[in-house]
């Protein structure tokens, strides 16, 4: 049975960086789960490679045929924004490991969801002046910069990943991505731990 390794942590810590990089390590063999946005397409995104980009009523529609893993809305100051996970034909955990990023609440109920055995959360850390720097780095990129946006969601991440929620939700390993390739290493080395560790309660379980 596969595992689902869900990488967390607040906006501009280097989630997606490091989301792309483990995705290339071919000795992981991990596979992705694209999840949907209502949220407009930003400059150097791809649909189908950060998000499949849909509609309100297509969302809608999912839920009515209950096919929802998890749905997060944003009152934005451009209007209400919806991130979700769909039971489609990309999970097939019987036979791969998946790795997806998401918030707090989305790894919660994930791990819900496919239940704890098969959930793994990877929260990544990262101090806050050096996160903010990043974003305005990576917003003045944008056509259309949208710093109140930015600075809603640096305000949300301090409340949503207190360290009383990341406790409540069983969360006690932290990855500082002050350095990328030392946090993608330790990241590395613990997937494979944990894949280890899946094996030997494999084989015990059916008499190896």
């Amino acid at each position: 049975m596969g595992r689902i390794f869900c990488i967390i942590g607040k906006s501009s810590s280097g989630k997606d960086t490091l989301y792309k990089r483990l995705l290339k390590n071919k000795s992981l063999q991990l596979k992705r789960i694209v999840p949907y946005t209502t949220r407009p397409i930003r400059a150097g995104e791809q649909e189908g490679v950060e998000y499949y980009f849909t509609t309100v009523e297509a969302l809608q529609e999912l839920k009515t045929e209950n096919k929802i893993i998890e749905c997060r809305s944003y009152d934005t100051v451009y209007g209400m924004w919806h991130y979700f996970m769909a039971k489609d034909s990309q999970i097939t955990l019987e036979k791969y490991d998946y790795l997806v990023i998401g918030t707090l609440e989305s790894y919660i109920n994930i791990r819900d969801y496919f239940g704890e055995s098969k959930v793994v959360p990877i929260y990544i850390d990262l101090e806050d002046g050096e996160r903010l720097m990043r974003a305005l780095k990576r917003e003045k990129k944008q056509v259309l910069p949208k710093y109140e946006e930015l600075c809603r969601r640096f305000i949300a991440d301090t409340k949503d990943f207190s360290k009383e929620n990341l406790d409540k939700a069983g969360i006690t390993r932290y990855f500082d991505n002050h350095n990328l390739k030392d946090c993608l290493n330790e990241i590395s080395d613990y997937i494979i731990a944990q894949s280890h560790s899946k094996m030997e309660i494999y084989n015990e379980t059916n008499g190896f």
